[in-house]
């Protein structure tokens, strides 16, 4: 725990980045495992991550982004999407490969199945797609983390119009709606005002509430 909680003092929101140089792809695929393996509500992983190293690809966001040089000058771009409702066969979906994975069928499992295919789809579409969304947010801490371990920057954005996101992507034709952006790279450390500032969190007696 002393060595994520250095690392995460190290980490910070890269302002520059530098486009020489690149990520081991080994470094990418432990970052993304680390996402694939993180919690969701009910285990049923309503998001994926799109992995863009396409430069062109990153250009066009780039420009519905703020112009957020990172997205271009990151060695690879995360973008986070959820998915756009919680339908009876993405619930069923998930919870049949459950079962397979398991190797048999449990009644209390069954039971909760039930619960969500009576509960998630009539709540519609706007409030699945925000529960989706938080989901992929606990992705994004788990991304955070993994990153500092592996001592790469990354810059977590939601400075962006989704629905041009979407729409460069082609998410939408897939029930998805884009939530963040994520790129991964090395920091440009002699031309980034943040590199040096000490990290400002409010003291733990600010941050921390004991209830005993």
């Amino acid at each position: 725990m002393s060595d994520v909680l250095k690392f995460l003092q190290w980490r910070y929101a890269t302002k520059k980045m530098d486009p020489s140089r690149v990520v081991p792809e080994e470094k990418i695929e432990r970052i993304l495992e680390a996402v694939r393996l993180t919690a969701t509500s009910s285990g049923l992983q309503p998001y994926q991550v799109f992995l863009v190293t396409n430069p062109q690809v990153r250009e066009q966001i780039r420009a519905v982004a703020w112009n957020q040089a990172q997205i271009t000058d990151c060695s690879h771009l995360l973008v986070f999407a959820a998915w756009d409702d919680y339908t009876p066969e993405r619930i069923n979906q998930m919870f049949d490969y459950t079962n397979d994975v398991r190797g048999f069928r449990n009644e209390g499992w069954e039971n909760y199945r039930q619960m969500l295919l009576n509960g998630y789809p009539p709540r519609g579409p706007e409030v699945n797609y925000q529960h989706a969304a938080r989901q992929a947010y606990i992705g994004l801490g788990t991304a955070l983390v993994a990153a500092a371990e592996e001592q790469v920057d990354c810059t977590p954005m939601e400075g962006f119009v989704p629905d041009q996101v979407d729409e460069i992507l082609g998410l939408r034709a897939q029930g998805l709606r884009s939530v963040l952006l994520l790129p991964l790279g090395y920091r440009k450390a002699d031309e980034d005002w943040l590199v040096e500032l000490p990290k400002v969190r409010r003291p733990r007696e600010q941050f921390v509430k004991e209830i005993r």
